[in-house]
């Protein structure tokens, strides 16, 4: 089975469902390497950035740390988690049966092909990293509502993916997918995930829906909510 690269957005931490994703993806029997979203560390990052004035390059490799600040969280969150900074370290895990939360740090600083600005978050990211696996697909998992049938350009004009992302996706022929609230089955067949256990403690929260018809109000709210998630995670 081909392997997944998913972004898990900081977002979620907000929307109250990152336990219950996490939760999901660590039942995984497909390949699945967690990209991990800034959330608050990249939130931190830019505040910090707007009060002392440090550049975009700098706030840039701020916030791949603050991505490694979260992937310390994820991987503490379920024993099957595990850190990884190469794509060799990701296929070591996943013939142990683990499931690699990626430290994109290092593997960043080296690759030309990342813009150090704004203009590239873990969504980005996430795509390059697909890319570099080579036959990988690419899942982003937000908290807010995506259109159904949306192109990735269109998505990046909403604000719900970064700039950066459409044109890895479309240079490197990247199956994708967004998922925004309420599409756990989607989820967790793009994962393959296991059923979960019937003394599982952990409570099923909705993690995603492409294309999920919401009120009109309620899907500009949601959309105001992803522009400000993407832009820092």
């Amino acid at each position: 089975m081909t392997p997944l690269v998913l972004k898990i957005g900081g977002s979620l931490l907000e929307a109250g469902h990152f336990r219950a994703t996490l939760a999901l993806v660590a039942r995984a029997r497909r390949p699945v390497v967690v990209v991990p979203g800034g959330g608050p560390f990249a939130d931190a990052v830019r505040e910090a950035q707007t009060r002392f004035g440090f550049s975009d390059a700098a706030a840039h490799d701020m916030s791949l740390l603050a991505m490694q600040q979260m992937a310390a969280a994820i991987v503490d969150s379920a024993p099957r988690f595990v850190a990884a900074e190469t794509p060799l370290a990701m296929k070591r895990a996943w013939r142990g049966r683990r499931v690699p939360v990626w430290l994109p740090a290092n593997l960043c600083a080296s690759d030309l092909r990342i813009p150090r600005d704004w203009s590239i978050t873990s969504d980005g990211l996430a795509a390059r990293l697909a890319e570099r696996l080579e036959g990988a697909g690419v899942a982003l998992v937000k908290s807010c509502a995506v259109p159904r049938g949306a192109s990735s350009e269109t998505m990046a004009r909403l604000g719900i993916v970064d700039t950066v992302f459409p044109a890895i996706v479309r240079r490197a022929g990247l199956p994708w997918h967004v998922l925004g609230p309420g599409e756990t089955a989607t989820l967790a067949g793009l994962i393959d995930a296991a059923a979960a256990g019937r003394d599982s403690n952990t409570r099923s929260e909705p993690v995603g829906a492409q294309g999920r018809r919401l009120p009109f109000l309620r899907q500009q709210e949601d959309l105001r909510s992803c522009r400000v998630s993407s832009r820092l995670s």
